[in-house]
């Protein structure tokens, strides 16, 4: 089943959104990075907490970790986007 779709997948070449209705517009990735940042900036706010025991450096910490991580997912998520397997 697996090879199935990896054979079929090489035989359809798709190149734009419109014609791959599989693929997410940027706009989706924008906001599932925005969610997933949320909770992850919340973990990391209390684990930076429960370390240093000072709110003022755990908030540091979070407000950095969500900026750069949100980026770092945004990429991710376009990059995976572009490769065909499981889809």
């Amino acid at each position: 089943m697996i090879a199935d779709q990896l054979v079929l997948d090489k035989k359809t070449t798709k190149t734009t959104y419109a014609e791959d209705k599989k693929s997410e517009k940027p706009i989706r990735s924008i906001a599932k990075a925005f969610s997933w940042r949320i909770i992850g900036t919340l973990d990391t706010l209390v684990i930076s907490y429960i370390l240093t025991g000072k709110i003022s450096i755990a908030a540091s910490i979070a407000s950095i970790d969500f900026v750069t991580k949100m980026i770092l997912y945004f990429f991710h998520e376009r990059l995976w986007n572009l490769i065909k397997w499981g889809k």
